[in-house]
């Protein structure tokens, strides 16, 4: 369940805060209408009585540059945490809602915000390991507030290590409850301090939580709540399945044809071609016909390319847990490119994906993470 990059390792991030003192940079509510849109945006005064999400984004700044934490962290990862500070109510705009007893709610808020994270720094340049960081974070910004009171507390915690940094994490969410005005604030602060302690006792609080035996058997204990973290299973694979998953353009049949030259490719697009179908029109028959050439060739036993943009958590989950239901080892294969490259490579081909149908794509992409597959690879711009 390993991880790499073809990036370089010296990052060049925009200069979009003071990272001396964290405060605004330039004139950010001229810039970007989510800011703006932060400003109107009312809460509930039972949970935030200091007001609008504006009002709250800046206590929260202010509570991560007041906080022990700040002073200690590195370049790169105190502008991470300041951008998941930033950003980790963006999507509250859009999920706010006032109930039939009066209360404002933003179910969905954290996994909305996250996908609008990851545009915005995608577009602004932001690099792959960074802009994860930050998204990943956001995705999961509650969770230190409540996961001492559930039953598998240890196992959610090992997850979240697989996807992003538990103590970064927990930075963020204190200055979350720092920053604002309600009955509870004192408490949600120590249970920020509890979840600390949970990862430090399970080893996962800076890295992923360490499996003694090998990527199949991490791979193994995500997909089995009961299982023993130190259980080791028998590996029984008898093929390999590269999933891949990107946007349009952004070389994932490229890759399928220098990486794993010669092998069956089950692509979505070749089927529509064959078919004649318009990639407007339904696609449930291209996806049927594209599962019964995998179930083919799962059933005969021989490795294969899915290909397809696979852009969307639920939708990858499906697939893998048709591919290892027939003793496959599954390998994601996540392939990236900047908005101009994409852009330019689009309109390059014989028919463009419209755009209209890569704006649907992008307010349902979701990144892959080590703990949905066997193997992750993540190629950024090559």
């Amino acid at each position: 369940m390993t991880q790499t990059s073809d990036q370089a390792s010296e990052l060049a991030l925009p200069e979009l805060v003071d990272l001396r003192t964290g405060a605004w940079s330039g004139s950010a509510l001229e810039r970007f209408e989510w800011v703006r849109a932060l400003e109107s945006c009312p809460q509930d005064p039972t949970w935030h009585a200091e007001g609008n999400v504006g009002i709250h984004t800046r206590m929260v700044l202010d509570a991560l540059v007041e906080g022990g934490d700040w002073s200690t962290l590195g370049r790169t990862d105190r502008w991470a945490v300041f951008a998941a500070c930033l950003l980790h109510d963006v999507a509250k705009p859009e999920t706010t809602r006032t109930e039939a007893d009066g209360r404002i709610s933003a179910r969905g808020h954290s996994s909305r915000g996250a996908i609008r994270a990851r545009r915005i720094l995608w577009e602004l340049g932001v690099p792959f390991e960074v802009r994860e960081l930050v998204c990943r974070i956001i995705a999961h910004h509650q969770v230190p507030f409540f996961l001492i009171d559930k039953p598998d507390a240890a196992r959610v915690a090992h997850r979240i290590s697989w996807q992003t940094r538990c103590d970064r994490l927990a930075t963020v969410t204190e200055a979350d409850g720092r920053g604002r005005e309600c009955a509870d604030r004192e408490d949600l602060i120590a249970r920020v301090e509890l979840f600390r302690e949970l990862c430090r006792e399970q080893g996962c609080l800076s890295e992923p939580r360490p499996h003694p035996t090998s990527n199949f058997a991490a791979f193994e204990y995500f997909r089995h709540p009961e299982r023993d973290p130190a259980y080791v299973p028998h590996d029984d694979s008898r093929l390999e399945v590269v999933l891949l998953s990107g946007l349009p353009a952004a070389g994932k049949d490229t890759f399928a044809r220098s990486r794993y030259a010669g092998w069956p490719v089950v692509s979505l697009d070749a089927i529509r071609a064959e078919e004649g179908i318009d990639p407007r029109a339904p696609q449930g028959p291209v996806a049927q016909r594209a599962r019964e050439r995998a179930k083919q060739l799962l059933r005969e036993e021989r490795s294969f390319v899915w290909s397809a943009t696979n852009l969307g958590r639920r939708r990858r989950a499906e697939l893998v847990d048709l591919f290892t239901s027939y003793r496959a080892r599954v390998h994601i294969a996540y392939l990236e490119a900047s908005p101009d490259a994409l852009r330019a490579r689009n309109a390059a081909r014989p028919e463009p994906v419209p755009q209209r149908a890569i704006e649907k794509m992008l307010d349902h992409w979701e990144v892959p993470t080590c703990d949905e597959a066997h193997q992750l690879t993540v190629i950024c711009g090559g």
